[in-house]
């Protein structure tokens, strides 16, 4: 019977903790989807920039990493905000990343360079050089700063060790 005495002193401890975690939940949903393009760019661009990194230390070896796709994949459809010209550079760049991704899957898989022999990093590192400088250019007018925006600390943060 210890146990139930402690949860009902703490109760409203338990409730408070819970309306705030709810609170922020819906002060967070509540913004539009127009909210939520800075912080999809600034995935884009940090997804273009790890891209052409590694399109410049590219290898055609077994070895070669693989091309990040993910934040594409994700919100392709989603990306008309961006204009005609950036979205259609954005399409080409990482269209080319899945084909070069496929290539380096099948070289490793087959143990075989061969596989690899198409690829072609001038015109990838081109997109991407492209993709990036529109990215920054749209969070530049947009935002104001093509940098991360600095992120406000959220309720459990202390307690998660996340500041």
């Amino acid at each position: 019977m210890d146990f139930f005495k402690n949860i009902s002193e703490n109760l409203p401890l338990i409730i408070g903790a819970i309306a705030l975690v709810a609170i922020q939940y819906f002060i967070k949903r509540r913004r539009g989807p127009e909210a939520n393009h800075p912080a999809l760019v600034q995935d884009l661009l940090a997804e273009v920039r790890l891209n052409s990194r590694i399109a410049e230390v590219f290898t055609f070896q077994i070895q070669a990493k693989r091309f990040i796709t993910t934040t594409w994949k994700l919100n392709k459809n989603k990306l008309d905000f961006l204009g005609k010209a950036l979205e259609a550079n954005m399409s080409d760049a990482f269209t080319l990343a899945e084909d070069y991704n496929q290539q380096i899957a099948a070289a490793k898989k087959f143990k075989s360079t061969s596989y690899m022999a198409s690829v072609n990093m001038d015109k990838l590192k081109v997109l991407l050089a492209a993709c990036q400088e529109g990215l920054e250019q749209w969070l530049l007018s947009k935002v104001g700063s093509k940098d991360p925006p600095l992120r406000t600390p959220g309720v459990f943060d202390d307690l998660l060790g996340k500041r």
